[in-house]
């Protein structure tokens, strides 16, 4: 700490500081305390563990794009215009980030479920998205696209209007100006927003338990095959699967961490 900070921070802090990485930190660090290191190898490779990693890392990597795709002009919007309406929008669009998990999955099925609004008329066309691995890419939709409209959204107001203003001057035209400078200019944040999104769809358990079931091969992820494995009475495999969910978003942090740095101007 230098001189400044010491004498301008209360020493004081340090204890209401402290006891809040031991809230954050202490639980992690007893997990991994009880993991069985010597046993790992075959815990990781149990058919199970393959089953739902693959299922998670493929319906989160699908979410996110999903995410991107649909959340990225939905930000850019907000990031230019306002008024009640805006606000009203954003107000519903911040909606998944304070519900419940099973009401998230609740409204789900009665929006996407067999008798539900879009449900209903996907069945009537034979494409039913019940208890399928679509049920889980729209449950990771859900709760992850406020993620990446909030991160972008920081990033795109952040983005010099002046320069924006100049391009419209010039003659270039509002989709040139996105492509060529709004976009460019918060890709950080953008990166920063879909990380968040990708991480958030790992984790998702609630909803999708209730939405889309728990089914071996094509809606049982990561964090459902932990609740099954820790009522089945394996909590060897349940710690086993932590540490790669734990594992995963380390690499994430460094992702956002190093990977976004490298994209920052000099």
């Amino acid at each position: 700490m230098n001189r400044g900070a010491r004498a301008t921070t209360p020493a004081w802090l340090w204890i209401p500081a402290s006891l809040a990485l031991l809230f954050c930190a202490g639980p992690v660090a007893a997990l991994l305390l009880n993991v069985p290191w010597t046993s790992l190898g075959s815990l990781l490779t149990a058919s199970e563990a393959r089953t739902a990693l693959g299922l998670s890392l493929a319906t989160s990597v699908g979410s996110t794009l999903i995410c991107v795709v649909l959340g990225l002009p939905l930000a850019v919007l907000f990031s230019k215009l306002a008024g009640p309406w805006m606000q009203l929008l954003r107000g519903i669009l911040l909606i998944p980030l304070v519900l419940s998990p099973v009401v998230s999955g609740i409204a789900l099925l009665y929006f996407w479920g067999r008798q539900g609004v879009a449900g209903r008329a996907l069945e009537s066309v034979g494409l039913g998205v019940g208890y399928s691995p679509a049920a889980v890419l729209i449950v990771q939709v859900f709760v992850s696209l406020p993620f990446f409209v909030v991160a972008s959204l920081s990033s795109l107001r952040a983005v010099d209007h002046d320069l924006e203003m100049a391009a419209a001057t010039s003659g270039a035209g509002p989709t040139a100006i996105l492509r060529y400078i709004t976009v460019p200019l918060a890709l950080p944040g953008i990166i920063v927003g879909a990380l968040l999104a990708f991480a958030r769809s790992l984790g998702e358990y609630g909803a999708t338990i209730t939405f889309a079931g728990s089914i071996e091969g094509r809606t049982r992820t990561l964090p459902l095959q932990i609740e099954l494995s820790l009522n089945s009475n394996q909590p060897e495999i349940a710690l086993g699967i932590c540490l790669i969910l734990i594992s995963l978003y380390l690499v994430l942090l460094a992702l956002a961490r190093f990977g976004v740095a490298l994209l920052l101007p000099r």
